[in-house]
């Protein structure tokens, strides 16, 4: 059929799956908004506050479905504003198609109102990107980064598309939906490696990370960990890959983890790594880290084998096909003496835990706890309240807990919660800060407009907190722009919104409160009142190593 390249990219599409997109338009953009207006029963588009909450949208869509994340804007500063999220999605590995309009190809280098060179400005932070000249190709080339985004490991692709290009007619035939690429598990050789190393093993510990999530490997994680008798930790992006009620899960290592989670990991003498990279915020000090374990990785990107941290075995393959063939050849083993040691650790923990009364943070993510479904989806920006989140928020469904983790992004919060809240089609959760919230705090009129169900958890300490942490660690007390003294009511500014909202400053409260929101129809916002000198421990210091984890504070703030 002869078409639009306008109507051709929205018809590829919808063929290839894709039954919600996020945008803005904007004048090169204007052809392929009026093609999605022919279109709209067959799929739908939400219009954010601005790009980069569309961008983060596509985001948590894409973490909460497993699918990949679409995001449309216009040129110049339209596409501009896609960056931060773009780049949010490429440090986690997530699959997402950025659209972008440009000025027709005739101007492309004159600097025309609006030109940017967006694929230039994407090209460390994609996958790869398109820059699409014809409109015979255009077609072919979203299929390519559909298959792209998802493939191996995922990430973004950006598609740049010039005025005329959406203009031009040519034919189009509906194609099938493309498939990723097939995985593959590691190669033999490297599997008996890897058995022989786990089988000699006296003190296992099982690392999994994001990968873990992305390969839908949780059945194999547990399989693995009942057969060889060895505890579970995981990163920040692996969180809820496995139920952290799991008696193995010891819950998140590193810089915030949980301190049996890190000490079962510094003492274990293998370690099997499961699709993590071993980044700076898990190792501290690389020279001091694991030094008497062997580590066995298993990562669909090779280049991630022996990058930070030297492996004994570097296996480059899926994780749940590599584990399939891994754990039958295993040895079934108990290890009583170090699961009493892991015990131990555990023992040591519960004395550290934060088990004050009042409205502490802690005990604001347990009562969060009890009103979470199964299958409800839990996002949250950046800073203190996200480690007090990862550390304390329960899982039972992978892909229920959204968080920007490689690039650190404040702001990323609140457009993945409405991302996560269209793919899940149930009320998704934004555990925040009055820092992150106020980067992106722009999003609640799209929440209000779509009447969207979600529940804004503000921890509110008046401060930037986790900068103030180490302002007050490291510092010497030098709290240098990190009192926001906002004179901000978020409530009364949830109202203004359209939306509804209470301030708490007791557990009773908060409890009440959350029964409301869970309970309401569209988006409700409870500002919670905490101390500006809270905490975030255990922790380790940038550059540290296990032995100078701090578990209590030291510094009067």
């Amino acid at each position: 059929m002869l078409l639009s390249g306008s109507d051709i990219l929205v018809k590829t599409l919808i063929e290839q799956g894709c039954d919600t997109v996020f945008g803005y338009p904007g004048g090169q953009i204007l052809n392929v908004y009026d093609s999605l207006y022919k279109y709209q029963n067959e799929i739908n588009h939400i219009l954010t506050a601005h790009e980069q909450g569309a961008a983060h949208a596509a985001d948590g869509y894409a973490r909460a479905t497993g699918k990949v994340g679409v995001v449309i804007s216009t040129s110049g500063p339209g596409a501009t504003n896609l960056v931060t999220g773009i780049a949010t999605a490429y440090l986690d590995s997530i699959p997402l198609v950025a659209i972008c309009g440009n000025v027709p190809t005739t101007q492309i280098g004159t600097d025309s109102f609006q030109e940017i060179d967006i694929t230039g400005v994407t090209l460390p932070i994609t996958k790869h990107n398109y820059f699409v000249s014809d409109a015979a190709d255009l077609a072919d080339t979203i299929r390519a980064a559909f298959k792209l985004a998802k493939s191996g490991r995922p990430g973004p692709v950006l598609i740049d598309v010039p005025k005329d290009v959406q203009i031009a007619k040519c034919e189009y035939e509906v194609m099938p939906p493309v498939e990723k690429d097939e995985p593959f598990a590691a190669k033999d050789v490297r599997i008996k490696e890897a058995v022989g190393i786990i089988n000699s093993a006296k003190r296992p510990f099982v690392y999994l990370g994001g990968g873990v999530i992305t390969a839908d490997a949780q059945d194999e994680v547990l399989a693995l960990a009942e057969k060889i008798d060895a505890p579970i930790g995981c990163s920040l992006m692996g969180i809820s890959a496995v139920p952290t009620d799991n008696p193995r899960f010891l819950g998140m290592q590193g810089m915030h983890g949980h301190y049996a989670s890190s000490m079962s990991m510094h003492n274990a003498d293998v370690i099997i790594s499961l699709g993590v990279r071993f980044n700076d915020r898990v190792t501290g000090n690389r020279a001091k880290f694991a030094t008497g374990a062997k580590i066995v990785h298993i990562d669909i990107d090779g280049s991630e084998l022996n990058k930070t941290v030297n492996s004994v075995c570097g296996l480059r393959g899926d994780v749940k096909l590599t584990l399939q063939k891994l754990i039958p050849l295993l040895k079934k083993d108990t290890k009583s003496d170090w699961m009493a040691k892991v015990d131990s650790f555990r023992e040591e923990e519960n004395n550290y835990l934060d088990n004050r009364e009042g409205l502490t943070p802690r005990r604001a993510i347990l009562t969060l706890n009890k009103h979470l479904g199964e299958n409800t989806a839990v996002c949250t920006d950046v800073g203190q309240h996200q480690m007090w989140s990862a550390q304390s928020l329960n899982f039972k469904t992978p892909r229920r807990f959204l968080s920007s983790g490689g690039l650190g992004t404040m702001g990323f919060g609140f457009g993945a919660a409405i991302g996560a809240a269209f793919g899940t089609k149930e009320r998704s959760v934004l555990v925040t800060g009055d820092g992150s919230f106020g980067m992106n705090l722009n999003e609640m009129a799209t929440a209000v407009r779509y009447n969207i169900p979600i529940v804004i958890l503000i921890m509110d300490n008046g401060v930037l907190g986790m900068v103030r942490q180490w302002q007050t660690l490291f510092y010497n007390k030098h709290y240098s722009n990190t009192v926001l003294g906002h004179k901000t009511d978020f409530t009364a500014l949830a109202k203004a919104f359209g939306a509804d909202g209470e301030s708490v400053t007791t557990p009773e409260e908060l409890d009440a409160a959350l029964d409301r929101a869970f309970n309401a129809d569209g988006t409700y916002l409870i500002d919670c009142m905490i101390d500006k000198d809270e905490f975030v421990l255990p922790m380790l210091p940038p550059g540290g190593s296990i032995d100078d984890i701090i578990t209590k504070l030291e510094v009067e703030p």
